[in-house]
């Protein structure tokens, strides 16, 4: 029986990364003339996977959000897997932001991602949703290299990554 080759691909966001893009901005925000005077919190809850942001107004709330942002780039970490909430108003006239951290892959993306490669009629290649993950099983590794290219060129909302390479 041939051997099949497979790799998972996977959607997952480094938590101390990410609390250490935060620390830079509020470093940043700290000495910004912008916000001198203003009242910014920045709140990181790693076991809800949650970060809340707040500000006087919305415009402060925007540029902190720009801020954050920038840093988690700079950090590495996919910001697709970010998912704002509205805007909030909060006590004293202040506003508010909940976003919420994606890990993993959600399953309507798994499921997209199955149909995508399956669509795209390449040789023997196989999806099947392993809870969040995705593995892709193939007979020959050149298949695996034409889907992962493939998967690269599509956007599927969330930032994917690829490993567990096994020939």
């Amino acid at each position: 029986m041939a051997t099949l080759c497979s790799f998972d691909i996977t959607s997952n966001v480094d938590l101390q990364e990410v609390d250490n893009a935060l620390n830079q901005a509020r470093k940043e925000v700290g000495q910004r003339y912008d916000f001198k005077g203003a009242k910014v919190d920045i709140e990181f809850n790693k076991s809800e996977k949650t970060l809340t942001i707040g500000a006087d107004d919305r415009m402060k709330l925007d540029a902190l959000w720009e801020v954050i942002q920038t840093r988690l780039v700079r950090r590495e970490v996919p910001v697709k897997n970010l998912k704002p909430g509205e805007v909030e108003q909060a006590a004293g006239g202040s506003v508010k932001r909940v976003i919420e951290l994606q890990q993993g892959i959600p399953t309507e993306a798994a499921k997209e991602i199955v149909k995508f490669l399956k669509d795209q009629k390449l040789k023997k290649v196989q999806a099947a949703i392993q809870a969040d993950q995705v593995r892709v099983t193939a007979p020959a590794r050149d298949d695996l290299q034409a889907a992962i290219q493939l998967l690269r060129a599509h956007d599927f909302g969330v930032a994917l990554q690829f490993g567990n390479y096994r020939t």
